[in-house]
């Protein structure tokens, strides 16, 4: 009956190597001799022999784990653009290791120090913004190499995102040509985008001289957006309305809330001469098409920011870009989005 082989020390001793040695193999199988290559591949196949993937990693001076942190992991956003990451770093012989933040300050630090523990090679985070915790991450990244996806972090850290200037002037320029200009529904400022997407919205009416009009919104740092979007619609309504006929939201979830509220007030949202109100979104979130009317909003490109990020963090830990890609070490990339045009406004 063959020993049960548990650590490193055990598959030395059975394989008739030294500690050095396969340790050697499992950092990098080319360098050794291919005479001591091919036994312990053959140990490996009869014993079932697998190291402690991270173990292994701690004794590297550069491991192949690379971290990411979302701040909501079930949101269909960070779904997509997690899935496109680790597609393209398995390609790059990488392993992604996927942590959330759960929208909380405390377990972005957590996670942080939780890949500083694992000696990750490099990492992308969307970060929570105005509540991360800058001085940790700045520390992280004097280590290894950041990319921050979604939100920036600040003005000088490489970020691959939309251009959201670009894309609420797409909106607001469609808008006031199709009807009433819109006021602005705001999103909860749980990350950076929040005070970015309203001054993307105020900048973008400027343009057009017309006069922006931004709705309070009662203090909130929930990333329940649909719930927040939902409630607020029923308190403005039960005050009055809205400023305009028109409503753009921050994002899409937001603008679930909004429309669910209208129809629980009987009102009729749609783009219409009948129609009571006018509802627009930002993100092209994957439910917004099957909303009742469906959604019309501007789409972000998801798996290219997801193959933006990796292929620029490949590039600062050395890699060989997939397409040949040359960045920058502090390249901040923008995206353009498009407009989806759709039933709700």
């Amino acid at each position: 009956m063959t020993r049960q082989i548990k650590t490193m020390e055990d598959f030395s001793e059975f394989v008739g190597l030294s500690r050095p040695t396969v340790s050697k193999y499992f950092n990098d199988p080319s360098s050794v001799r291919k005479k001591t290559r091919d036994a312990i591949e053959a140990a490996i196949k009869q014993s079932g022999f697998r190291p402690n993937i991270f173990a292994v990693n701690l004794n590297r001076r550069r491991t192949n784990i690379l971290g990411i942190i979302v701040p909501n992991s079930t949101d269909p956003f960070y779904m997509a653009l997690t899935r496109r990451i680790e597609h393209i770093a398995d390609q790059s012989g990488f392993l992604a290791f996927v942590l959330s933040s759960d929208g909380r300050p405390e377990l972005e630090e957590r996670a942080i120090e939780t890949f500083k523990s694992m000696n990750v090679a490099g990492a992308i985070i969307a970060p929570l913004g105005v509540q991360s915790h800058h001085q940790t991450l700045s520390a992280l990244g004097q280590s290894i190499p950041l990319i921050y996806v979604d939100s920036p972090l600040d003005d000088s850290s490489p970020f691959v995102g939309t251009d959201n200037r670009q894309s609420f002037r797409l909106m607001v320029d469609y808008l006031c040509r199709s009807g009433d200009p819109p006021c602005y529904f705001g999103m909860p400022p749980v990350n950076n985008n929040a005070l970015v997407r309203q001054e993307a919205y105020v900048e973008a009416m400027r343009q057009l001289k017309m006069k922006p009009a931004v709705v309070e919104t009662a203090a909130n740092a929930s990333w329940d957006f649909e719930k927040f979007g939902f409630d607020e619609t029923l308190r403005i309504l039960s005050q009055g309305g809205f400023p305009t006929r028109t409503v753009l939201c921050a994002n899409d979830r937001v603008a679930f809330g909004v429309i669910a509220a209208a129809f629980q007030s009987g009102l009729k949202v749609g783009r219409d001469a009948e129609s009571d109100l006018r509802v627009a979104g930002h993100d092209d979130h994957p439910l917004s098409r099957y909303t009742c009317p469906p959604l019309t909003t501007v789409a972000q490109n998801y798996n290219e920011i997801g193959r933006l990020a990796i292929e620029l963090l490949l590039f600062k830990l050395g890699e060989t870009s997939h397409n040949g890609e040359a960045f920058r070490d502090d390249e901040r990339i923008l995206l353009s989005a498009e407009i989806m045009l759709r039933g709700s406004a």
